[in-house]
């Protein structure tokens, strides 16, 4: 068996490990166990010569810090960032268990295979590689983080509060990007988005208040439920203005078009009729950042069925985009709610701050030229997440971080779209050793600069 095959077949039994250990975070502190993926990943890398580091600052939620020290300390450093917790899995719904972690054909199936386990399994490949190769002029580092689905509390948001002197890193690479994206009339060519910036967070809880009664005579009657039920249509049903950034014009100008496509594209009248001609998951993200999103998500109330409610609890996600703030969303949810804006109450339970880097950044010129290389014909082009990562901890502070890996064009990016947080998430393992590949000469690249 060769390196490169015995490397490979390390990796998917890596991964399998860390699908099978259950790692789900519901959001609560005693979830996620953590600890299990961190016991996991030491082993793998025990004798590579790296420094490691664990973390706990909850019982369970333990994240690790894999570093090899460079020989420069003025030469750029970098960190591979990943998260050990996912999102509950339905298992009816699937056709295998989704903590089965089974390779079934060249695709390992399991919650988690592409967020972001897959992505964690090739960098800490990539980061034992590049410690076994010798020594390094720029410190690299691996950081595998607890608590990214619930928003980080535990996890990078902790351990960039807390231990930033060692966690920090000029540049940070982590999930997704890299996926191959169809784009209707794009030059020929790979395209390989990069998430340069990332939308906020910010969940609301709305409380309707109404007048408990008897359910068998609802005439007239204030029932609580009802009107949050209407303040969640009238959300779901507004329509917040397009609101077109640098980043966006950054995007279209890379593609390619001809000029009355891009025209249309960075047109706020005109995007949306676009929108129908492409593919739905391609529409979902271009719909979502380009404009502030606004999703009613958890509604609770009643105690009996036969007693009307006198309150009732909707909970809504909000993602704003960057160079908006929390004014902005005070005026959308009035402008959606109109008069009923004065029947509720809104409390802010959670936010985060959209954030955004450069791609005027040696590192970007890296990732483009070692795309090339491993895609040939391929160009990276600048992109929002429309969702939140752990990143966002580290732009704050300066780090410059870009979301990106590479996969197979088994695994484009309307396929991966769909993965995420979805039914019957999977990874094929040529994805597996491209990301791995990507990860090792980005990090030679980056050293020589």
């Amino acid at each position: 068996m060769s390196e490169s095959t015995r490397e490979s077949a390390e990796t998917v039994e890596l991964l399998q490990a860390l699908i099978r250990n259950k790692c789900v975070n519901d959001g609560t502190p005693e979830s996620g166990g953590e600890r299990r993926n961190v016991d996991v990943l030491e082993a793998f890398l025990a004798g590579a010569g790296l420094q490691s580091k664990v973390y706990e600052p909850h019982p369970g939620r333990a994240s690790l810090l894999a570093r090899i020290e460079g020989s420069d300390r003025a030469a750029p450093s970098l960190l591979l960032l990943a998260h050990l917790d996912v999102v509950p899995a339905a298992a009816d719904a699937w056709q295998h268990d989704p903590f089965g972690g089974e390779l079934i054909g060249d695709e390992v199936w399991g919650r988690g295979a592409t967020d972001m386990l897959g992505f964690a399994a090739s960098m800490a490949a990539a980061i034992r590689r590049i410690a076994r190769s010798g020594r390094v002029r720029g410190s690299i580092s691996f950081l595998a983080a607890a608590d990214e689905e619930a928003l980080g509390g535990y996890g990078a948001e902790w351990l960039t509060n807390n231990a930033w002197e060692e966690v920090q890193a000029d540049y940070v690479l982590t999930e997704w990007g890299g996926a191959h994206m169809e784009f209707p009339g794009a030059a020929p060519g790979p395209i390989l988005p990069v998430m340069v910036g990332e939308k906020s967070a910010q969940w609301l809880k709305i409380v309707a208040h109404g007048v408990s009664g008897h359910a068998s005579t609802p005439l007239g009657a204030s029932n609580a439920l009802l009107i949050a039920a209407e303040v969640a249509l009238r959300l779901a049903n507004y329509a917040p203005p397009i609101d077109l950034g640098l980043l966006w014009l950054s995007f279209v100008a890379e593609l390619h078009l001809s000029d009355g496509l891009a025209a249309q594209l960075t047109d706020a009248n005109r995007l949306d009729g676009l929108l129908p001609t492409f593919s739905p998951g391609l529409r979902r993200r271009v719909h979502a950042a380009t404009r502030t999103t606004i999703s009613p998500t958890v509604m609770r109330a009643g105690q009996k069925t036969n007693v009307l409610p006198d309150s009732a609890v909707l909970e809504v996600d909000i993602r704003r985009l960057p160079g908006q703030d929390a004014k902005t969303v005070t005026t959308l949810i009035q402008e959606a709610l109109g008069p009923m804006a004065d029947q509720i109450d809104i409390s802010i339970q959670r936010s985060t701050n959209a954030t955004m880097s450069s791609t005027t950044t040696p590192l970007w010129k890296v990732l483009r030229s070692v795309s090339g290389r491993i895609v040939p014909g391929s160009r990276t082009v600048p992109f929002l997440l429309t969702g939140a990562t752990d990143g966002r901890f580290f732009r704050e502070r300066g780090s410059v971080v870009y979301g990106y890996g590479l996969t197979s064009p088994r695994m484009p990016f309307e396929r991966m779209v769909q993965m995420f947080h979805g039914v019957d998430e999977r990874i094929d393992v040529e994805s597996l050793e491209l990301s791995t590949e990507l990860w090792v000469q980005a990090a030679a690249g980056l050293a020589s600069v």
